[in-house]
């Protein structure tokens, strides 16, 4: 209270400055008064001469108050201006000849700079954002709380929500929770609402308005780990084939001399009938035997996409009818032309539409080819009624096969096949119903494109 009501009858710097500048004339102007009077003047010269005098006196007064007052106000308006944002504000007559002058230029260049920082910060900014919307790694900010405050593009595809939804829920809402307090550079296997894979964590912090926050990505290794996989597949692919077709040659040529010679010789007709079935077996076998590796040999020497631009729905509608052993339905979606390899893409159909007819004919279900159109990607899902996905593991390992006549190549070249052209290969069970979905996603590029269907 002391205070305050100090403060209440505190002068204002406008009216302390006021009393200094009526202060320094008033004993000029009572001398002038004394001199008027005592020097015998008539009323009418006091009056006007005093009114003269008192009308300068208070106008040279309130004349210095205001060259006093108004450059501190314009500064304060500029500081004020600099401090709302607004940089555009300029002082007049700024100028080293003199104090205020001094004072107006530093303002101005004060304005100047702040001007070109943040000029500099919003474009840093605009920069970030292009960036963070750009990359293909989900980027993730969340405040001391744990509440989600930042999300990028890829972040949206990943949680496969919009960043409206996103924002202000916990980790734990958003199924990020174990991944928050992850052990950082570790690889983990993950499915997520809109991808699945695997995922290699990186995790900071930072400052924000005094609060740390913690800088969340997820880079998605699995291509890259499936490429180096290949590789070394490949490589051992070259090795034993050329080792096994060293030897299979000449065991098959001698298997067939062999097998001829017997027939002019005059012996045992039983013995030579088990030795021409054994030598029979060994020619079919190494026949099998060359056939398995030049199988996994193409798989090696896949080559690269001849693009083209084909129909979707042709080309799905053509691979359907190949399908003999049941009627496999085609729910056309929008009309699609793409640009691919006609011939591998083909392939890699037929190699979907096969193993949906296998597992539809396990359960007397059915099979069925659709597509959809949306992010400027095409979706084809192949969708069986069979028995479903025990485990999805080994299902793109090469030699890795449930069938007893499969070779193990089908889903690994049909993966190559889509990764070649852009997209991706992901099987999984269906939620629907009993049964397994082959999903098949390929970019929509600048030759291709999707009409009303």
């Amino acid at each position: 209270m002391p205070n305050e009501r100090r403060r209440r009858y505190m002068l204002s710097y406008e009216q302390r400055i006021t009393l200094l500048a009526v202060g320094a004339g008033l004993p000029g102007v009572i001398a002038a008064f004394w001199l008027l009077l005592a020097g015998g003047h008539s009323a009418k010269t006091l009056w006007t001469l005093g009114i003269l005098i008192g009308g300068a006196w208070l106008a040279l007064a309130f004349m210095l108050r205001e060259r006093i007052v108004r450059p501190l106000q314009t500064i304060s308006n500029m500081l004020a201006a600099l401090r709302e944002g607004d940089f555009s504000l300029r002082g007049r007559r700024a100028g080293i000849e003199d104090a205020l002058g001094l004072a107006m230029l530093e303002a101005n260049l004060l304005g100047e700079t702040l001007k070109t920082q943040r000029l500099g910060a919003l474009e840093a900014t605009a920069l970030l954002r292009t960036v963070m919307a750009e990359i293909d790694v989900a980027v993730f900010a969340f405040d001391d709380a744990g509440e989600l405050r930042l999300v990028n593009r890829a972040g949206e595809r990943l949680l496969d929500q919009p960043r409206e939804r996103l924002l202000g829920k916990p980790a734990s809402a958003v199924g990020l929770g174990d991944l928050v307090a992850a052990e950082p550079g570790r690889v983990h296997d993950r499915a997520f609402p809109g991808r699945s894979g695997r995922w290699e964590i990186h995790r900071t912090t930072f400052r924000q308005d005094g609060r740390v926050h913690t800088l969340l990505v997820l880079a998605d290794v699995s291509r890259t780990l499936r490429e180096e996989e290949l590789q070394a597949w490949q490589r051992l692919v070259r090795v034993l084939s050329h080792e096994i077709n060293n030897s299979l040659a000449p065991i098959k040529s001698l298997a067939d001399s062999l097998r001829k010679t017997v027939d002019r010789l005059p012996t045992d007709r039983a013995a030579a009938d088990d030795l021409k079935r054994g030598l029979g077996i060994i020619v079919g076998r190494s026949d099998a035997l060359s056939r398995f590796m030049a199988s996994y040999v193409k798989l090696a020497r896949l080559p690269a996409p001849r693009r083209a631009a084909l129909d979707l729905g042709s080309l799905v509608r053509r691979v359907a009818a190949l399908e003999v052993r049941l009627s496999v339905a085609v729910t056309p979606g929008q009309d699609v032309v793409l640009a691919g390899d006609a011939d591998q893409l083909e392939q890699l159909l037929i190699n979907l539409v096969r193993n949906a007819a296998d597992a539809a004919l396990e359960t007397g279900g059915r099979a069925e080819v659709t597509w959809r159109v949306a992010n400027r990607a095409v979706t084809i899902d192949v969708l069986d009624e069979g028995p479903g996905l025990t485990t999805t593991a080994n299902l793109f390992v090469p030699f890795f096969t449930t069938k007893t006549d499969g070779s193990g190549i089908g889903l690994v070249l049909s993966r190559q096949i889509a990764e070649g052209h852009g997209g991706v290969l992901t099987l999984e069970n269906r939620g629907d119903r009993r049964g397994c979905v082959a999903r098949l996603v390929l970019p929509l590029g600048s030759s291709a494109g999707a009409g009303a269907a």
